[in-house]
């Protein structure tokens, strides 16, 4: 189940007063229980809120709605993210550079949410997930879909695909994971590292794109 943030939006539009202030505290609370490091259940963060569980599952019937809703919050700008370059390596150096600082700022809620899906990915190959919603992550594939649109023209659509996959692979929380904690590389030299990485891949996808 993914609820998006223009669901979430919809939801607290139609539910002004007490009803959208009780949403809002559940979700700050939320917010405030990820940023600290943790996976609340909803149970867990209609406890933190002062909230009865019978009102907070009205309004997040499950865990993996409640940390979508906190995920969305946390990428804020970064959904709404165009460009009007038509160049390509511009435009992927533009998602990244605003992008990264933004989800540095929010490590520790991406961080919960990643561990939430491997989490419920444990489960499923162990048989205990039982009817728990899914909890799925995918806003990057859009993201950079958009990013290297105009190739469109350039190299086949396997071709961008393939780009827009490989592109995948330093964008999102994972490279702060890989540069930072492993690598132990400052934001600063994270940003850098990535920008290099996804300005290769262009420039290769558009080699290769140029010979065929």
């Amino acid at each position: 189940m993914v609820v998006s943030r223009q669901q979430a939006e919809i939801v607290e539009e139609a539910e002004r007063g007490p009803r959208a202030r009780t949403r809002r505290l559940m979700l700050d609370t939320a917010i405030r229980l990820m940023q600290a490091g943790a996976t609340p259940s909803v149970s867990e963060a209609a406890e933190a809120a002062g909230v009865s569980r019978a009102t907070a599952y009205r309004y997040f019937p499950s865990q993996a709605a409640l940390v979508q809703a906190v995920v969305d919050e946390g990428l804020g700008p970064i959904l709404d993210w165009r460009s009007n370059s038509k160049d390509t390596g511009e435009r992927v150096a533009d998602l990244i550079g605003t992008s990264l600082p933004r989800i540095e700022e929010f490590e520790a809620t991406f961080k919960a949410a990643l561990k939430l899906s491997l989490d419920q990915w444990a489960q499923r190959q162990a048989g205990t997930l039982g009817t728990e919603p899914q909890f799925k992550r995918g806003h990057r594939v859009e993201l950079l879909r958009e990013a290297i649109a105009p190739l469109g023209g350039l190299i086949s659509p396997a071709a961008s695909e393939r780009l827009a996959q490989s592109l995948s692979l330093v964008f999102g929380v994972e490279v702060l994971i890989v540069l930072k904690d492993m690598w132990g590389l400052g934001s600063e030299e994270t940003r850098s590292v990535a920008q290099w990485a996804a300005a290769a891949l262009v420039s290769a996808a558009i080699s290769e794109g140029s010979a065929a």
